[in-house]
């Protein structure tokens, strides 16, 4: 009999499958029907297997995609975790499979080199980004960041995969002897990127406000009532002044920090408010922090 636990265990995979399935179609529409027709490649290792089929047209997309890995893959098995590598591994070969499967009935579109670029990366972004959400991985420059951040850990992640990303679109131009496909490629890069962002972090980040006042009892009781959100006093001690007392400390939803100014003007114009993002946040009021 299963138990509450298998029985959400079984859930999380199979919704994790789906996921990884759409994202994996969805990247693979961006590959076959915008990037790889238009001579744009992409950072990583999907941009080094395009250049390579571009040389050898009989040597499949997905294919090459899979062998470069391999060697990456392995590495990682080593230094980055059993867990890690074995998702890795199976979004991967998915990925990889669906590409070659798809491309001899997917529609081709070669034309307008920007269009290309543009829904080549809204696919690419909105396929990897499915993939990401669910704690997948498709290898490539991510792992080759990772490994290198080891040898340089003074280099953030993000700086390193940018830095393997250029260093395969320059490559990929001069195979095509064509300067604007790095242009394309760089613009396609941006695009995915940017979707990956939004849709991995978009969804659980918001505002963190610090709220300086003489007012804060009636503000944060505002808060509470009015915007139903959670309020935390700090203790503060002015640096010049001296003067001892508190700072209001909120998280709130994008589309509520007007709300949240408003509130705080009307019962002290005088207030001192700090609004910075919050790139995640979890827990009661917002996404469930065990949530998966």
């Amino acid at each position: 009999m299963r138990t509450p636990d298998s029985r959400q265990d079984v859930k999380r995979i199979v919704i994790d499958l789906l996921y990884y399935t759409v994202g994996s179609f969805l990247y693979a529409v961006s590959v076959n029907c915008f990037s790889a027709p238009n001579t744009i490649a992409p950072g990583g290792v999907t941009g080094l297997a395009t250049a390579v089929h571009y040389l050898i047209p009989q040597a499949p997309i997905g294919s090459m995609i899979l062998l470069f890995n391999i060697p990456l893959l392995v590495a990682a098995w080593r230094r980055c975790g059993r867990v890690f590598a074995v998702r890795t591994l199976l979004c991967t070969v998915l990925v990889t499979t669906v590409i070659d499967v798809t491309v001899r009935w997917l529609p081709v579109y070669v034309g307008d080199l920007f269009l290309a670029s543009v829904m080549g990366g809204v696919l690419s972004g909105v396929g990897l980004g499915l993939i990401f959400l669910r704690g997948g991985s498709t290898g490539g420059t991510e792992v080759a960041a990772r490994l290198l951040e080891q040898r340089f850990p003074h280099i953030s992640v993000g700086h390193l995969m940018l830095a393997v990303d250029a260093a395969v679109i320059a490559v990929a131009a001069l195979i095509f002897r064509n300067a604007e496909s790095a242009m394309y490629a760089a613009v396609l890069t941006f695009v995915t990127t940017t979707l990956i962002d939004t849709l991995v972090y978009g969804s659980m980040g918001g505002k963190l406000v610090l709220i300086f006042s003489e007012h804060r009892r009636e503000i944060a009781q505002a808060i509470l009532t009015t915007l139903n959100r959670g309020v935390t006093k700090l203790y503060s001690r002015g640096g010049f002044s001296e003067t001892e007392g508190e700072v209001l400390v909120c998280a709130v939803g994008r589309t509520q920090v007007h709300g949240l100014r408003q509130l705080v003007a009307k019962l002290d114009p005088t207030a001192f408010m700090v609004i910075t993002s919050a790139e995640e946040v979890l827990g009661k009021g917002f996404k469930n922090i065990a949530q998966k």
